[in-house]
Order: C-alpha cells, then sequence, then structure tokens
C-alpha cells in the first residue's frame, strides 16, 4: 500500500512514469470541468432534416409512381379498345365511346363526329400510348 500513489497524482503503472500532460484530458483539480455538450437540439435540428428529406423522396416517388399508374390505365383503356387497323408508331389516335358504351378507336378528330370523346393518343416506339 505504501507504493500507492495520491488520487491527485497521475502516475501510469505501467510505464513507471508521470504522464500528465499527456493525457487527453484535465487531470488536476484546478483544470475546467469536463462536461457533456448538449445534443438534444443537434438531434432534433438533425431529425428536423431528414424527416423533411425522407418526405421529400417519399412524394417525389409518389408522384412518379401515380404518373406510372396514369400511364397503366390509359394502356389498358386503349388496348381494350376495339379497333379494326393496325396502329402505326408516331401517329395520333382518338379514344371514343359507342352507344354500347364500349370504347373504340378511330383515326377520325373529334371535330369530325359527335362520339363521345375519351381522349386523343399517340403509340410511341416501346409500343405505349401515350395522352395528348
Amino acid at each position: 500500500m505504501s507504493d500507492k500513489k495520491p488520487d491527485q497524482v497521475v502516475y501510469n503503472e505501467e510505464e513507471g512514469r508521470y504522464d500528465a500532460a499527456l493525457k487527453p484530458y484535465a487531470t488536476n483539480v484546478g483544470a475546467p470541468m469536463i462536461t457533456t455538450s448538449d445534443t438534444i437540439a443537434w438531434k432534433n435540428t438533425s431529425i428536423h432534416k431528414v424527416n423533411k428529406q425522407v418526405k421529400a423522396k417519399y412524394d417525389e416517388l409518389k408522384a412518379q409512381y401515380d404518373l406510372l399508374m396514369e400511364q397503366y390505365e390509359y394502356n389498358n383503356l386503349v388496348y381494350n379498345a376495339k379497333l379494326s387497323f393496325e396502329p402505326i408508331v408516331g401517329e395520333m389516335y382518338h379514344l371514343y365511346r359507342n352507344k354500347k358504351e364500349e370504347p373504340f378507336l378511330s383515326i377520325i378528330a373529334p371535330n369530325e363526329c359527335n362520339f363521345d370523346h375519351l381522349g386523343t393518343f399517340r403509340l410511341n416506339a416501346d409500343k405505349m400510348w401515350e395522352r395528348l
């Protein structure tokens, strides 16, 4: 017990030397108090920023999904319509509803007939119908 140094003395027993100056923290009673920094404000700010970023990404993905579903619905509608010709890529076609409430595709413009016009579409190179 006689070899034990007092608590205020910084002595490294493994190396057998005094190394108070080498420590990354204060070692004497007169040194400033070590306190933990307040991280709650930083956490709250960071959480708020991350939540905004995630919501923005979610809104972007939802908009893309909604657009894709709209394209799907239009393509489903046009491909299930009656047609008596083979559509040409890049040409405009008009979708109408006949008296039996069945959709049909035509090259006749809406101002040249009196059918119930559902929309104007163009067939692109990927065989997808684009609403115009």
